[in-house]
């Protein structure tokens, strides 16, 4: 248990420090005063998204074994299918 709690902790420190979650963090602060309120939401949103999935992703395969994690994508494509034809492919 303790190491899944550390695992996880590196986890979302690998996150935090993905050299794709910094250059939108750095370009986010140097840019600040560049940007209209409306490039500054979405820049904050497109941050906040990637950091989010990304933890998400990194914690996921922290708690999930491989053959889990490719059970778990066949079960999404599945849905995503059974989505699309009760809607016929209109969403």
């Amino acid at each position: 248990m303790l190491a899944t709690a550390i695992a996880l902790q590196n986890a979302t420190q690998e996150a935090v420090h993905d050299e794709e979650t910094m250059a939108i963090a750095s370009a986010l602060f140097h840019h600040r005063n560049e940007l209209d309120e409306d490039e500054f939401i979405k820049m904050i949103y497109m941050y906040s998204a990637h950091l989010a999935s990304l933890t998400a992703t990194l914690v996921t395969s922290v708690c999930l074994t491989e053959s889990q994690m490719n059970e778990m994508m066949n079960t999404i494509k599945e849905m995503n299918a059974i989505g699309e034809e009760i809607t016929n492919g209109n969403n």
